[in-house]
């Protein structure tokens, strides 16, 4: 194992590492106090050699770590990567690409929902690595012996566990599913947070068009704010505070002052004002233009729709060994319920023929749910008389 300190250094790695056509990567940062995530360290690896990269050396240039992720002849392997590739975006304006998602691969294989790295590589390999300096401060200098050891051994480890999933999913010719995830997970669209798209990310329920449309600038101010100060976007404001000015709509400060989600003293501050700014942009917003307010999907008959749909879900991830997650989630199964062409992904590629049709038979009565010998079954009611068949 070798620390990279240099950009010669780094960059005659780089080489090294092109030359093989897949090599593990892996990153260390801190994002607890800050808008944009912190790269602290990057560690690499090929069936050849294992570096640690200190990203914080004074003067290396990482460029030829970026070329390294852009290279399109070198799979770059991760495990949960989103929070990696997100780094690489900010900070090269790039995507790493081809890349292979061991934690993407092992839910279509049926190891659970968002398996942990460690749990995985137990699993997998038998081996549990040490996971002491997960939530060490990775940006104090001198690294320890310790660090380098425990970042370097996520990427050798994570050698064995891109080789056992790939030769598994081959096996079961399920390698489309995750080459369909990986497009996904590479579309610059999934990293470039505009501002003004900011509310879609919000948990927070609106239900008339003058509360979205507030809720849609006052999110953006936030967004926008957190950026420029480069702070947690909960520094700026909570989510339930966005909630309430949405919901209350304050056009002065003396009714901002009101709002008990705001921290004492805010409508004194000159964010007290731009949040009154923001408020009133909403207000005067076309509502013709706002976009259309999901209603709330709770018709009993609707409910019922959804139980059976997840007790069908349970059942098929569990005869094909594939994550409940990754099939369809709670929300496309309520979508499904109410729209037979519902724009989810149950309802596309492989997992419309592994789940959604038939979801939409079991929706419209041409299959059925029943229990045989102590399981669930599919009934297929158009043949055979309404014989239990085997889920294929």
């Amino acid at each position: 194992m070798d620390l990279i300190s240099t950009t010669e250094q780094l960059a005659d790695v780089c080489t090294r590492l092109a030359s093989h056509p897949v090599i593990t990567v892996d990153t260390e940062f801190l994002r607890e106090t800050t808008y944009y995530p912190l790269l602290c360290v990057v560690q690499m690896a090929s069936p050849d050699e294992a570096v640690v990269v200190d990203t914080l050396a004074p003067g290396i240039d990482l460029k030829p770590f970026f070329d390294l992720m852009a290279n399109e002849n070198v799979l770059k392997v991760f495990h949960a990567a989103r929070q990696d590739i997100e780094i690489v975006w900010h900070r090269a304006g790039i995507v790493p690409h081809p890349i292979f998602d061991t934690q993407v691969a092992a839910m279509v294989l049926g190891y659970g929902d968002s398996i942990a790295y460690d749990q995985l590589v137990e699993r997998i390999t038998g081996h549990r690595p040490d996971k002491t300096h997960r939530f060490t401060d990775w940006s104090r200098r001198p690294l320890t012996d310790e660090q380098l050891h425990y970042a370097v051994s996520d990427v050798t480890h994570l050698r064995d566990v891109f080789a056992a999933l790939d030769a598994d999913l081959k096996k079961r010719d399920r390698s489309d599913w995750v080459s369909e995830e990986m497009e996904i997970l590479t579309s610059p669209k999934t990293y470039d947070f505009h501002p003004e798209s900011a509310w879609e990310r919000l948990k927070t329920r609106v239900r008339k068009p003058k509360e979205l449309a507030v809720l849609m600038e006052v999110a953006a101010w936030r967004e926008q704010e957190a950026q420029t100060r480069d702070v947690p976007r909960s520094r700026v404001l909570k989510d339930d505070a966005l909630g309430d000015i949405a919901t209350h709509a304050p056009t002065s400060l003396e009714r901002l002052a009101t709002l008990r989600s705001l921290p004492k003293g805010f409508d004194r501050s000159k964010w007290g004002t731009e949040i009154v700014a923001a408020v009133q942009r909403g207000l005067a917003r076309d509502p013709q233009t706002l976009p259309k307010i999901d209603k709330p999907r709770n018709n009993s008959n609707g409910s019922s729709i959804v139980e059976l749909l997840k007790a069908l879900l349970r059942m098929t991830s569990e005869r094909h060994a594939v994550a409940a997650k990754v099939i369809a989630t709670v929300d496309d199964l309520e979508q499904i319920a109410c729209d037979d062409n519902a724009d989810v992904g149950a309802l596309r590629g492989w997992r419309r023929e592994l789940f959604g049709d038939a979801a939409l038979a079991l929706k419209q009565g041409r299959l059925s749910l029943a229990i045989e010998k102590g399981k669930v079954v599919r009934v297929d009611r158009t043949a055979d008389a309404g014989r239990p068949v085997a889920d294929q």
